[in-house]
């Protein structure tokens, strides 16, 4: 999961929050220690972290230095920094490889190629992958591709068009294309059906979030809502992408050139993926909005997004009301985590109402009062 605009504060800008408490050049230092290792003689060179380096695991971009390197430009992608009050409990690094491979061999969405894996923490501090570093322009989250003055929002609406309708075709083509025997890896333990145990892994999750910490009515009431209007039949269960957002992709031009981020990947059924592109997409939209800005009002509305999905798959989106209202309140439980992790390092405040905390606290609002779509 890469950035989002401040939990705690009303309208994005370009501060961010503490990520970590690693030193980048050292980082660079044991990266280059280790890289011999695995191809003898190569260096890493020009290690950067990017501006737009995730608020989960961490990214480090580099260039490997050596007379026949498998790729020349790569990132590594390394596990949360365990002193940096990390977003998720847990971080399998070789979970994330595994999927991105799978998802290379079965289908034709493009994911960055796969290079090594370490899952010895003893090298960099905690596991990590490598794999290749793909060209291209990410719609940024910090200030917001629906935002006046970058690539996204000045393209023409031809442009956007294509783009949407290829974003949405990655979801047609990731859903229909990677056999459900070979992703039983990412089944989410449990009883019940895939979606079941899906929530019941976002309820642990918020357990975990608020363990010492004020509870959030208004996520909770969330999980109420989902309870009284669960899906009669949840469908198919799917490869889930689990951070189904064009933030989360690399383009070439305005078509997907690499298809990043997987560590929130499990099975469940195909809205999860459709709800959470639709409503992060709004999340945006509503912030620019906020702001009294036009945004991309035209961008990956909900009604478009589905019939793309239905034409593409034969199959019809059923139970959205209720798979954009998860998303939302997913995304509030993340955001509630971050806004921890800025309390924790002195960035802000506690508040006494931790709903405060939750940037889209009225749109959740709005969506359990059924006045939002």
């Amino acid at each position: 999961m890469t950035d989002h605009p401040l939990p705690g504060d009303r309208t994005p800008d370009a501060r961010r929050p503490r990520t970590t408490t690693r030193d980048p050049e050292l980082l660079a230092r044991r990266l280059t220690a280790w890289l011999g290792t695995r191809l003898p003689g190569a260096r890493a060179r020009g290690a950067t972290v990017p501006d737009a380096n995730g608020m989960s695991s961490e990214t480090l971009l580099f260039d490997i230095d050596h007379p026949d390197p498998p790729e020349a430009a790569c990132a590594l992608r390394l596990a949360a920094d365990p002193a940096a009050y990390c977003v998720f409990p847990r971080y399998d690094m070789a979970r994330q490889y595994r999927t991105m491979r799978l998802v290379a061999a079965r289908t034709d969405v493009p994911v960055p190629r796969t290079l090594w894996l370490e899952e010895d923490p003893a090298h960099l501090g905690a596991p990590f992958f490598v794999m290749s570093r793909a060209a291209g322009r990410v719609p940024p989250d910090v200030m917001p591709y629906t935002y006046e003055g970058n690539w996204l929002h000045g393209a023409t609406d031809a442009e956007r068009e294509r783009l949407e309708a290829d974003s949405v075709a990655v979801l047609a083509r990731l859903h229909g294309q990677v056999p459900l025997a070979e992703a039983e890896f990412l089944a989410i333990p449990g009883t019940g059906g895939a979606l079941s145990r899906h929530v019941e892994a976002q309820r642990a999750y918020y357990s975990w979030v608020v363990d010492g910490r004020p509870h959030s009515p208004l996520i909770e009431r969330g999980f109420d809502w989902l309870a009284d209007h669960w899906p009669s039949d949840p469908g198919e269960t799917v490869l889930s992408w689990g951070d189904a957002r064009i933030g989360n992709i690399v383009y070439d031009g305005f078509a997907p050139a690499a298809v990043l981020d997987w560590e929130m990947a499990a099975l469940g059924p195909r809205e999860l993926d459709l709800g959470w592109m639709v409503y992060l997409h709004r999340f945006f939209q509503d912030l620019a909005e906020g702001s009294g800005q036009p945004g991309l009002p035209g961008l990956l509305r909900r009604d478009r997004v589905e019939s793309r999905y239905a034409r593409l798959t034969g199959h019809p989106p059923r139970d959205m009301e209720f798979h954009t209202l998860y998303a939302a309140l997913r995304h509030a439980i993340v955001m509630l985590r971050v806004a921890y992790r800025r309390i924790h390092f002195g960035e802000v405040p506690a508040p006494a109402d931790a709903d405060v905390l939750i940037l889209h606290r009225d749109t959740l609002e709005a969506m359990l009062a059924g006045r939002y779509w």
